[in-house]
């Protein structure tokens, strides 16, 4: 299951990134998402090794944000790329053919080297600015996540300053889920509000 909900983890968050994602399982996040841009590649895999562990049983998946080599040599569920981060072909080959292998698309325009047989899932956005990820595209808003979801047969999970308020006009548009950072890892309570979020994508 790729939805609703993926929980990327928050470097910036006072909570330590083992704890963020270890609530946001218990909170019934599907995927969890390991991203660290500084931390080297041994402690990441370290980490990633003690995450998984303690996800896998909670029933939550694993992916590692941009490092092929790390989501190697962990075994993890899945890795996520950007548009920057290799053609999708060359990292499928890489990571065999059974981890899910996510894809950021930020224009419509950018569907059309999608490789479908290749990638599982497509993480679309900012639907909103975002303060986590200064260097973003420009906003696209529901109607720019509607018409990709339109166009594509993958899942779509949205990401982009998104939170409970946000979550009908998600399913509206067809989403298969959302993708969130600041909601949960910096949360006063990020289990509870993981859950909230997974509940109200259910009911609405």
């Amino acid at each position: 299951m790729i939805g609703p909900l993926c929980v990327i983890t928050d470097a910036e968050s006072p909570l330590a990134l083992f704890d963020q994602a270890e609530a946001a399982a218990r909170g019934g996040a599907a995927l969890v998402q390991l991203r660290h841009k500084t931390l080297d590649d041994a402690a990441f895999a370290e980490l990633a090794r003690e995450i998984l562990g303690r996800n896998t049983t909670l029933g939550a998946r694993l992916v590692i944000n941009d490092r092929v080599a790390v989501a190697r040599a962990v075994a993890a569920h899945g890795l996520h790329i950007g548009q920057g981060d290799g053609d999708p072909r060359a990292v499928r080959a890489l990571i065999g053919p059974d981890m899910l292998l996510g894809l950021s698309v930020e224009a419509p325009e950018q569907l059309g080297a999608v490789p479908q047989t290749t990638v599982d899932y497509l993480g679309v956005g900012p639907i909103h600015a975002t303060a986590t990820k200064p260097d973003h595209a420009p906003p696209m808003g529901f109607a720019g996540l509607a018409a990709i979801v339109a166009a594509t047969p993958l899942p779509c999970l949205a990401i982009g300053g998104l939170g409970m308020a946000d979550i009908p006009a998600l399913r509206a548009s067809g989403a298969a889920g959302l993708a969130v950072v600041s909601a949960v890892a910096r949360a006063l309570d990020p289990q509870s509000a993981a859950r909230a979020l997974v509940d109200a994508w259910r009911r609405a």
